[in-house]
């Protein structure tokens, strides 16, 4: 008997007694006696009528219980109590079975039960005042109830309670407790209670490896494979299946591999998606060798591949830039009667976009109308996300942009970054408007685009305010808000206000990244201030900001317009000591700058020094390896090291390097 009492005699006695004393509860109450008499009175005819209650239905014993019975009598119950009595008399009837939605009723009803007593242990002596006896099945049920509603915590209590009454838990208490420790995320725990139970089943190992496989622990589930074998019980297909997905994962395709193994020696039928799992991992590893080999293996079996067996084939050649290959696939896919579905068709979009083949992309999305496919939130965003980031926004179609597709907020911030970087700033801000006006609550992203649209419509005094307002809101934001708003004042020449932005930001402790200060050097230098901007560099640096490529270049850039070459030779050794690559406008304005002036020696030797490092951009390798060589003299006239391509006419683009370096920095999405 997997439940004990330890003190059966002594309880006997003294239910013995509570039957005869059932109506007196309140008897030594300090109360003067016709007080006592009153109460007694009272509290003696309220429990035979909640005793009458439920014992009409034993004496009915024409009357089958259904679930709609008792859940219309728990909820017709006078009290909390007596419906948990009932409850728990129901559960004594040998043919009957609480429903879900018998224990769904129950957790609330629990839950006021325990506001109003305090405790589990005050609980079940509130039960045996109305004739409930402390048994093993009340502890059992309220386990039940209590892990039903995810009341972890006072699972723990009630299996504490049996303990101090008495019982030993069975297999099924224990389990309940080892489920309850895995979510609480005592794994270690848990895994000791399995451990420790004698008599473990089936169940015991199946809720270990289904929890084990929700908090990815690999190692874990192995060992629990393991002694569950050695204890005479098997996973079912759907935990080994579930194993299988966590192995792969977590690229642990060895195990994975030996779990389908496991499954294909028990008998079973290996599904699609077991077989379909496997593929995608070795797809992930670009172990396609062994992805084709099992798709082979899965034909020999009698499992036929389906599309999202082929799916993961074609993403993983398209990854690996091996198109080819995967067209292949699509080919041996189609020949076989399966036709794409939208998610391959997502995954067609996207992978062509980042292989530059845009044409091969449209033509997919063209084509979905074909298939009656109808293109969701994922292809537009895919789409035009590529192409805004390509700058080709001559191929985006008019239907992407006025498609009508139900749009998350997604949807929504994509085509706000569209319609910035397309220079169609007036229609941002009325999508904008429509995306306030769908319901949605705008994030960061969205603030971005109708921030990037005010200032591109030169409608400044609206931005302003806009910001403002997102600022006092107290709305989680980032650096990329603070440096639309900073970057729009300056493409419109209010550099010095653009700087006063920055400077609250930073006041006032709000989020800045290292784009924020690239575009704030850029606002010093367009309001004639780069005298400010070693303070401003030197602060970035301070606060434990890098600076990066583009904040060098862009350093540079300004320098040698300002023809401070002592500042030029200065960013110069920053960035032969912190290895940074020299752009190829830069490169052409050193070389004009350092033609023009004088006591440029030490530059001219860092250059030398850069190019011997590599750090000149590669179409420009060449051109220096005849004017800057290693055994020029430095003492000499530099005008003719200065390659003859490098004339005025070809240095036009002082203005253009800042102002793209900027755009891009800033840009939406």
């Amino acid at each position: 008997m997997l439940w004990r009492c330890q003190w059966t005699s002594r309880r006997c006695a003294r239910m013995h007694t509570l039957r005869r004393l059932r109506f007196l509860s309140h008897v030594d109450l300090p109360l003067s006696s016709p007080a006592q008499s009153s109460i007694c009175r009272a509290h003696a005819s309220s429990s035979r009528e909640n005793l009458r209650q439920i014992r009409q239905f034993a004496d009915k014993k024409k009357l089958a219980l259904t679930p709609d019975v008792v859940c219309s009598t728990l909820s017709s119950c006078p009290s909390d109590l007596i419906a948990l009595r009932f409850f728990l008399w129901c559960a004594k009837l040998p043919d009957y079975f609480h429903d879900r939605r018998s224990f769904d009723h129950m957790v609330n009803v629990v839950v006021r039960l325990g506001n109003r007593y305090g405790t589990v242990s005050c609980i079940v002596g509130e039960l045996e005042n109305i004739g409930c006896a402390k048994k093993a099945q009340t502890f059992l049920l309220l386990l039940r109830i209590y892990w039903h509603g995810g009341l972890y915590e006072l699972v723990l209590e009630t299996f504490e309670q049996m303990a101090r009454f008495g019982f030993t838990p069975n297999t099924f208490a224990r389990n309940i407790w080892m489920d309850v420790l895995f979510k609480m995320g005592r794994v270690d725990v848990a895994l000791e209670v399995l451990k420790q139970t004698q008599v473990p089943n089936f169940l015991s190992y199946n809720i270990a490896l289904c929890n084990l496989c929700k908090v990815d622990e690999p190692s874990k589930i192995r060992d629990v494979i393991r002694s569950m074998l050695k204890n005479g019980f098997y996973p079912n297909i759907a935990t080994l299946e579930m194993v299988l997905n966590a192995f792969v994962k977590k690229c642990r395709l060895v195990e994975a591999t030996q779990v389908l193994t496991l499954m294909i020696t028990m008998g079973g039928a290996v599904s699609v998606n077991a077989w379909s799992m496997l593929i995608n991992g070795f797809c992930r590893l670009q172990r396609f060798d062994m992805a084709v080999y099992l798709l082979g293996k899965m034909g020999d079996s009698g499992c036929t591949p389906n599309v999202v067996t082929y799916t993961s084939l074609i993403k993983g050649f398209m990854e690996s830039q091996m198109v080819n290959c995967a067209l292949k696939i699509l080919s041996i896919m189609e020949s076989k009667g399966n036709a794409p579905d939208l998610v391959l068709c997502n995954v067609l979009i996207d992978c062509f976009c980042k292989n530059g083949r845009c044409d091969d992309a449209l033509g997919i999305f063209i084509s979905l109308s074909e298939r009656n496919l109808v293109p969701d939130c994922y292809t537009i965003c895919s789409l035009l996300t590529t192409l805004c980031r390509l700058r080709r926004f001559s191929l985006v179609p008019k239907s992407v942009i006025e498609l009508d597709t139900e749009a998350d907020l997604v949807l929504y911030n994509s085509r706000l970054s569209y319609f910035c970087k397309a220079g169609l700033p007036s229609r941002a801000v009325d999508l904008y408007d429509d995306l306030i006006d769908s319901g949605f609550t705008p994030d960061k992203y969205s603030f971005v685009g109708l921030l990037s649209g005010l200032c591109g419509a030169r409608r400044i005094g609206e931005a302003i305010n806009v910001y403002k307002g997102i600022v006092r809101s107290g709305s989680d934001l980032d650096g990329h808000v603070h440096t639309t708003i900073i970057n729009g004042l300056i493409k419109v020449g209010r550099c010095h206000q653009a700087i006063r932005f920055f400077r609250k930001a930073i006041e006032e402790k709000y989020e800045v990244d290292v784009v924020s200060y690239t575009v704030a050097i850029r606002g010093l230098f367009r309001g004639g201030r780069g005298h400010d901007v070693i303070a401003l560099y030197d602060e970035m640096k301070g606060v434990g900001i890098s600076p990066d490529t583009q904040v060098y270049n862009m350093m540079i850039s300004g320098f040698c317009k300002d023809k401070d070459a002592k500042m030029v030779t200065h960013i110069l050794r920053e960035m032969v000591d912190g290895r940074i690559v020299l752009s190829s406008n830069n490169f052409n304005r050193i070389c004009s700058f350092l033609s023009r002036s004088h006591g440029t020696h030490l530059a001219f030797g860092l250059l030398i020094e850069m190019r011997d490092l590599g750090l000149f951009p590669a179409e420009e390798n060449a051109l220096c390896s005849h004017g800057l060589a290693p055994d020029a003299r430095i003492g000499g006239d530099i005008h003719y090291l200065i390659p003859s391509s490098l004339s005025e006419s070809n240095l036009s683009s002082d203005a253009s390097c800042s102002e793209d370096m900027s755009d891009r920095a800033v840009s939406v999405g």
